[in-house]
């Protein structure tokens, strides 16, 4: 078995992820491989100074789905468990996501996304993360019966379906999860949601960056939705219609129509935003609620903002510090 962990400049989050999956209970071999895209060598002075046995291999192009793929060029494993620096797996993950695998014949197994936040920015959007108003009806944000669904958070996948496939597309910059399994389930193989797998997640710490991962998530979703138009799902399309109605709603005012029509999405907006916020933070116990409504408007504006621009192809890699070494131990637990 084979974990990928594609990471750039995760100096504050990659131990604590690589003691999750380091502490996995597996009978087998199990290898762990870091594709480093940072812009420092911080976080592979990490690596290399605490987790020998962990191998370290580059990714000059940074990106997300390049460092992936440098890591899949290297993994012996027959089952690959992705997993990303900022993802913290939880205790028997490897080991129940094999018995699922096996008992399902699924080509890739997955479960739910549990955002843990530990400033109040991060506790509002991990809220905003794991509750409909933000992420819709996606069974791996929200929770649901165990079964087939249409994608996963990371996945465990058999490596020879995963090859047959293709694997990861390049150009994608995000969603790119959700394209391949679009084509492994367009080959005939199932994606299989299993509610008992939990991955830990630390949610983006700030509203820019909570904007930008918002906006590219819009813009490579159309780019994916371009190429499966049958994958469209309603939730896809809300946040665009959504910013295409609050810049009506802009264009109605500026053209001095009565306030009562100019005003009534954005009020009927606000007034969802304060309700939603309001029950979540009963529900859930917590005054991180009281910044939902700015994190989930960010959220929604975002994704909508990049749904409507096309997507730009990740640039050629420009020259960066000198590649890790190739450090090459596996790990047996």
């Amino acid at each position: 078995m084979s974990v990928v962990i594609p990471a750039r400049d995760a100096e504050d989050t990659i131990a604590e992820s690589l003691d999750a999956v380091l502490s996995q209970e597996y009978a087998g071999r199990l290898e762990v491989i870091v594709a480093d895209g940072s812009g420092t060598a911080a976080m592979s002075e990490i690596i290399r100074r605490r987790y020998p046995a962990v191998r370290l291999v580059s990714n000059p192009a940074a990106g997300l789905v390049p460092g992936i793929n440098a890591a899949l060029r290297v993994a012996a494993g027959e089952v690959i468990v992705r997993c990303d620096a900022h993802a913290f797996l939880a205790p028997g993950y490897v080991r129940r996501a094999i018995e699922t695998l096996e008992r399902t014949g699924a080509a890739n197994v997955g479960g739910r996304q549990l955002p843990i936040g530990r400033t109040w920015f991060e506790r509002a959007a991990a809220l905003a993360m794991s509750t409909p108003l933000g992420a819709g009806d996606a069974r791996h944000r929200i929770g649901g019966v165990d079964g087939p669904v249409d994608s996963v958070y990371l996945g465990v996948f058999r490596r020879d379906v995963l090859d047959a496939a293709g694997g990861y597309d390049p150009i994608m910059v995000t969603a790119d999860d959700c394209e391949l399994n679009w084509r492994l389930r367009e080959r005939g193989a199932t994606v299989w949601f299993d509610s008992g797998l939990d991955v830990r997640y630390r949610p983006r710490g700030t509203f820019a960056a909570l904007a930008r991962q918002y906006f590219d998530y819009g813009r490579w979703r159309r780019e994916m939705l371009r190429r499966h138009p049958a994958a469209v799902r309603t939730r896809h399309l809300a946040a665009p219609a959504l910013l295409a109605g609050l810049a009506a709603s802009t264009l109605l005012g500026l053209a001095d129509a009565p306030a009562a029509l100019s005003a009534a999405l954005p009020a009927a907006y606000a007034a969802v935003l304060a309700a939603g916020s309001l029950a979540i933070g009963i529900r859930r116990r917590s005054l991180a609620a009281f910044l939902l409504p700015p994190v989930l408007a960010t959220m929604h504006t975002a994704w909508g903002a990049g749904f409507f621009l096309p997507p730009r192809p990740p640039a050629a890699p420009g020259r960066r510090r000198s590649s890790p070494p190739d450090t090459s131990c596996r790990q047996r637990t």
